[in-house]
Order: C-alpha cells, then sequence, then structure tokens
C-alpha cells in the first residue's frame, strides 16, 4: 500500500465506509462485547482487586484523532508506584508488573475496557494505537505521516505487522499507510492477523528494546 504524508490524507476525501460506516460498526461491536463479555470483566475485576491493591483499571491520558487528548481504560497490571511511562520506556517493566498483570498483558485482556472507549467514540477497533503524551518522537513521526487524522485503535497495522518488535519509524510509517488506505479490505485483514497474534503470543516485548 502506498503511504501519503499529513497534507496528503488531509485533503484527501474519505471513502464512504470510512465516513459513514466504519463508526456505526465500532459503536455496534463495542456494545454487543460489552454487553455479552460483562461476567469476564467481572470476574478479571475481582482478580486484579485480589492479586494488588490499587483500582481495577488504569486510566490514562493519550492522544487522540487530530491531537485531541482523551482518557484510555484498560485492566491495571502495574503496582501503583509505577512510573507514568509507555512500557517500551522502562529498563525492567518486571518488577513493576503484577502476577495478574502477566498474564493479562500476555493475552492482551488489559486492553478490553478500550471497548468502552470506543463505544463513546474516542477509538476505533481498528487504528493506530494511542499514544501517551509524553512519547513526543512517535507523535511528530504520525504527525509527518497523517497518522492523527484519524481515530486510534484498540488494534492496528503496526501490531500485526510487529507490534513490540519494529522501530518507532517502522510503526508510524505502518500507520500512515493504513490511515492513507483505510478500507473495510484492510480493517477485516488486520482483525483475523489480530486474533492470530494474540492466540500465539506474537510481536509482544516488555520494556526497552535491547
Amino acid at each position: 500500500m502506498k503511504v501519503a504524508n499529513n497534507d496528503t490524507i488531509r485533503k484527501k476525501k474519505p471513502n464512504f465506509y470510512a465516513l459513514y460506516i466504519k463508526r456505526s460498526i465500532d459503536f455496534i461491536i463495542s456494545l454487543f462485547l460489552l454487553l455479552v463479555l460483562w461476567p469476564l470483566f467481572l470476574i478479571l475485576a475481582i482478580w486484579i482487586k485480589a492479586d494488588s491493591s490499587g483500582p481495577i483499571f488504569f486510566r490514562q491520558e493519550r492522544m487522540g484523532k487530530n491531537g485531541q487528548p482523551f482518557k484510555i481504560y484498560k485492566f491495571r497490571t502495574m503496582y501503583i508506584n509505577a512510573p507514568q511511562l509507555a512500557t517500551a520506556s522502562f529498563e525492567n517493566p518486571e518488577k513493576y508488573i503484577t502476577k495478574a498483570g502477566k498474564l493479562l498483558r500476555k493475552s492482551s485482556l488489559d486492553e478490553l475496557p478500550q471497548l468502552i472507549n470506543v463505544f463513546k467514540g474516542e477509538m476505533s477497533i481498528i487504528g493506530p494505537r494511542p499514544l501517551i503524551l509524553k512519547e513526543k518522537k512517535v507523535l511528530s513521526l504520525r504527525h509527518e505521516n497523517g497518522a492523527e487524522t484519524i481515530l486510534p485503535g484498540i488494534t492496528g497495522l503496526a501490531q500485526v505487522r510487529g507490534r513490540d518488535l519494529v522501530t518507532d519509524e517502522q510503526k508510524a510509517a505502518y500507520d500512515g499507510e493504513y490511515a492513507a488506505n483505510l478500507t473495510i479490505v484492510e480493517d477485516l485483514k488486520i482483525c483475523f492477523k489480530t486474533f492470530f497474534d494474540v492466540l500465539g503470543h506474537r510481536g509482544i516485548h516488555e520494556g526497552k528494546k535491547k
């Protein structure tokens, strides 16, 4: 797929899917999953509270569409004294991750509460992963590649092409590539690839790259 820059994407008229269908699908899927998965949410909430002190949910400000910040929801996987940084910035992230958190992160179950963000219209099922505001380098790269012009997602092209194992430059390029070529076919491909990657625990790396 062809990668466009920020100006090109802003001038490009969104296709019918991006303009009307994608948000409707996000709303229906997120509502359905929140209703169906509430027993799992309850079980995980009890486990998290029993495992360590602190809140059930982790809330953090992230960068959204067109540079608008929002609060992201996750199941808490770290002790309450953990630094407010991206995990990739940690020298030894293992010492901050709880016992429950290790399994939640490995299985990606910690991401489930982001269905709330999708339901609220702050995120999409598929899109660039929302960054914390301190990740200036990647935010700048995304701006150049036009990735900030669409809603961030629970999973995206960068996640199925390496996730934590690719460089910041590669991630931003993949995010821009997705934003420039947003179609239902591409979203379906990413959904299926994400499913198998989660089952195989592929692309997961905690802490700084060596």
